[in-house]
């Protein structure tokens, strides 16, 4: 999508300032020799649709911090870049669609509200009704809504897991809500997650095929549109308010989609990957602010030197990472691994990217009962079990997994899945540092404008 240049004569362009919604009708014409584009609108009828306050219209032909933007969401979509992110979200969306409809996966609509905390991290916003007011001003006594406790949803796997086993495959594109302290610039507290579930699956490798697949399909449709070629040469700077600042060590947009597109992305495990780091640690090759040591989770440092060194450019999968600091649904690593770990680990990995770095994760599920019964306790989420075998039927069990666990007591499969960041997603394939610029109406830790 190119700027038009439209010809005015000296009263048509009285009544018209920056931000007027206008129709125009004229000739086309060649332009001068020397111009940026090859023709150009003569106007002979302009129509204003819109009057607008010029003096008081906060997008001003000058330049706009991103700072400044981010105050303004219901108008910074009109500044050319912004509106390209919008529009790189929707045809990302409509490729991703068409990807799983040709490989029959069936799209989904898990619910938002849920009764547990899926990844158990205490993160989540809680489902509140507003109080009943009495005519005096009181308040009415409490009755909750639910019967039980119930959740913004943090992720809809375990509601795909239940759907998978009816029709096999099944993918969403869904909210996801994380009540996170935190203020950075790979963190909201609102964002899409697009999460996949298969069943009949026996080997992590398969899963990571499907998500390196997915992605290379959409950067190659990107590659061969209008719009990504908008975005190769999109300005970033100006009135978008968007520096283009390739700092030492950041990839440029090109070269991250060409990494995309490498044919073999490593994979190394959690337990090689401590090793690296620690190696590099006593070469003095580098220091890091968090020593790596096996049992511990990978901090940003640490995934950036290994998708920087392991990847060189190419997206990095770590797998196999400890089972106690997984999740309880995770079932355990059954492959050889060239370099043994000192504990049990799980079937799981992450995907990093470089500069950015996790934007996936994924894992098989522990498909047999009493394992999984086993990982509950260790995790310290079962109850007893329930004297029906659905559960307790009156729903006051605070959020009881017994409902997850029918789906092992009724002819379960081995199955596994993936979620991927999508807003993390777009962010990296636009070349934006912040993932706050590809949600259009972002909310984090303190700030929800509109």
């Amino acid at each position: 999508m190119e700027s038009l240049q439209v010809i005015l004569t000296p009263l048509q362009a009285d009544q018209l300032s920056s931000g007027t919604a206008v129709r125009v009708t004229g000739t086309w014409q060649s332009s001068p020799e020397g111009t940026k584009q090859s023709h150009e609108l003569h106007a002979t009828n302009v129509d204003v649709l819109g009057t607008h306050q010029s003096q008081s219209y906060p997008l001003q032909k000058k330049y706009h911090t991103v700072e400044y933007l981010r105050t303004i969401p219901h108008l910074r979509t009109r500044t050319p870049f912004n509106s390209l992110l919008l529009r790189l979200r929707s045809q990302a969306i409509a490729h991703l669609t068409n990807f799983f409809d040709q490989r029959a996966f069936v799209q989904t609509h898990p619910p938002i509200i849920t009764s547990s905390d899926c990844e158990g991290a205490g993160e989540a916003f809680t489902a509140l009704a507003e109080p009943v007011l009495l005519t005096q001003g009181d308040t009415a006594p409490e009755h909750p809504f639910f019967r039980s406790p119930k959740y913004l949803t943090v992720s809809s796997q375990l509601h795909l897991e239940a759907l998978a086993q009816s029709v096999g495959k099944v993918w969403t594109l869904s909210p996801t809500f994380r009540a996170e302290r935190s203020d950075t610039a790979r963190h909201l507290s609102e964002f899409y997650m697009l999460e996949a579930e298969l069943s009949f699956v026996d080997q992590l490798e398969e899963i990571m095929c499907l998500v390196q697949d997915m992605l290379q399909s959409l950067v190659r449709s990107l590659e061969a549109s209008d719009l990504g070629t908008e975005l190769m040469h999109a300005k970033r700077g100006g009135e978008s308010g968007y520096d283009q600042q390739l700092s030492e060590g950041v990839l440029p947009l090109r070269e991250r989609w060409h990494g995309l597109l490498q044919r073999s992305w490593p994979r190394i495990s959690y337990t090689q990957a401590i090793g690296r780091l620690q190696d590099a640690v006593r070469s003095n090759e580098i220091s890091f602010v968090h020593a790596p040591q096996w049992g511990s989770g990978l901090q940003l440092e640490h995934e950036r030197y290994l998708a920087s060194v392991i990847g060189r450019g190419v997206p990095t999968f770590v797998t196999d990472y400890p089972r106690a600091s997984k999740a309880f649904y995770m079932s355990p690593s059954t492959s050889p691994d060239e370099c043994p770990a000192p504990g049990p680990t799980a079937a799981c990995f992450d995907l990093l990217v470089p500069d950015l770095c996790e934007i996936a994760g994924g894992s098989m599920r522990e498909h047999r009962l009493q394992e999984l019964l086993q990982s509950m306790k260790a995790h310290g989420l079962a109850n007893e079990p329930a004297s029906s075998p659905h559960g307790d039927p009156s729903g006051d069990d605070k959020g009881s997994l017994d409902w997850y666990l029918d789906l092992r007591r009724y002819g379960s499969v081995p199955h596994g899945g993936f979620g991927l960041g999508f807003d993390r997603l777009l962010a990296y394939l636009a070349g934006v540092p912040n993932i706050r610029e590809v949600v259009a109406f972002p909310r984090w830790y303190g700030r929800c404008e509109c």
